[in-house]
């Protein structure tokens, strides 16, 4: 019986030979309109070639599956997944890969546990971040293993901690914010520390800010790349923290972002924090996390008596807003620069 089109063949190859059975597939034609071919595989009997032709057909992923990366599953599983789901879980599933670029390469099937975990152990991530990311991971596995391209589910041994209720927020006092601008003009790594109190902007968001979403003229910045939708936002920039920013501009380096390490490289979360934030503050005997900025934005903003959707508009706190405020509120840059600059 003749197989369908497209479903490949089985023919035996001459001489003597332990598996002269050969399964081949079409994989495209020549510009002459001659089919090139690819081999599945060779086999002792018939009888086994034809099987393994039925189980590629039933599973064409099965092929492929050593080629695989883990980029390319995450792109298989997306496009399957993400019509599915709503656009907030999109973005969340997205935020999360974002977080695994050392793993983009990497062939799924060389993937282990140690290699999941690094992604984790250096993204400098809260609980909840690492738990999404825990979660795509367990959704690609399980997308892997259904389709025959792992056997085996490293995701389950990833530690991402355990959950704190602790919610204890620490802004920085009017004494210590002082203490900054004392030193500033001597350390420069400390203008990171000031653009994020007088912006309200994640740590990530600023690392990652690229150069082309700044305007200095205008005096604001883009975030196109946030872990909540209600993140991607223009930010007004300080009159007091220009000067930080006009200085990072004109860095003598060919790095598209804002902030560089010496050697004019993308700061990563645990460089940046092992290397300056965490030393920095211990020098002074003062306990403080990155996130510390962001409630020092907002308690400055509230001090200052600027309206609180204004606040969240400048912090990208949409989640905090009532209906109203999310759907209708729409404020130009200026109101947001007049408030900025009142702290």
């Amino acid at each position: 019986m003749r197989n369908p089109n497209g479903y490949g063949s089985v023919y035996k190859m001459p001489g003597k030979r332990r598996r002269p059975f050969i399964v081949r597939l079409t994989d495209g034609w020549t510009d002459e309109g001659k089919q090139r071919y690819k081999t599945l595989g060779y086999y002792t009997t018939r009888k086994e070639a034809m099987v393994a032709l039925a189980e590629y057909n039933q599973n064409p992923y099965s092929f492929h599956a050593v080629k695989f990366t883990f980029g390319e599953v995450y792109e298989k599983w997306s496009d399957e997944r993400f019509p599915k789901l709503s656009r907030s879980n999109v973005y969340g599933y997205k935020a999360a890969y974002h977080l695994c670029s050392t793993l983009y390469d990497m062939k799924f099937v060389d993937i282990r546990k140690v290699h999941l975990q690094k992604a984790v152990d250096t993204s400098g991530k809260n609980y909840p971040t690492l738990r999404k990311l825990k979660v795509l991971y367990n959704q690609l596995f399980k997308f892997a293993m259904e389709n025959d391209i792992v056997s085996k589910d490293y995701s389950k041994f990833v530690d991402i901690g355990k959950k704190t209720y602790s919610n204890a927020r620490k802004p920085f006092t009017a004494e210590e914010i002082k203490k900054l601008w004392d030193v500033v003009s001597v350390n420069e790594y400390v203008q990171v520390i000031l653009i994020l109190i007088y912006s309200g902007v994640r740590i990530s968001e600023l690392l990652d800010l690229k150069k082309e979403h700044i305007n200095l003229e205008e005096r604001y910045f883009k975030v196109v790349a946030s872990k909540t939708e209600s993140g991607i936002r223009k930010v007004p920039i300080a009159k007091k923290i220009l000067p930080f920013f006009e200085n990072w501009m004109t860095k003598d380096n060919d790095c598209s972002y804002l902030l560089t390490t010496p050697e004019g490289a993308h700061f990563l979360y645990r460089n940046y924090y092992d290397s300056y934030w965490k030393p920095f503050f211990e020098e002074l005997n003062i306990n403080h996390r990155p996130h510390d900025t962001r409630h020092t934005t907002v308690s400055l903003l509230a001090v200052a008596k600027v309206d609180p959707t204004i606040i969240k508009k400048i912090v990208g706190h949409a989640g905090a807003m009532n209906l109203t405020e999310r759907v209708y509120t729409h404020f130009e840059i200026q109101p947001l620069l007049e408030a900025i600059d009142s702290i």
